[in-house]
């Protein structure tokens, strides 16, 4: 039962590092347009 929590442990290890590494060098492209939102009025305190 523990050699399959030890090996259980590492794939699990190796998933987030191949993880970590696949997003420090994906080249993700910025935004290529201006991000507009609406904020609804009843969101703001009237004073």
């Amino acid at each position: 039962m523990g050699r399959v929590v030890v090996i259980l442990i590492a794939v699990l290890a190796v998933l987030l590092l191949v993880g970590a590494v696949t997003l420090a060098f994906l080249p993700i492209p910025a935004p290529s347009g201006p991000v507009e939102r609406v904020i609804p009025n009843e969101r703001f305190l009237s004073r």
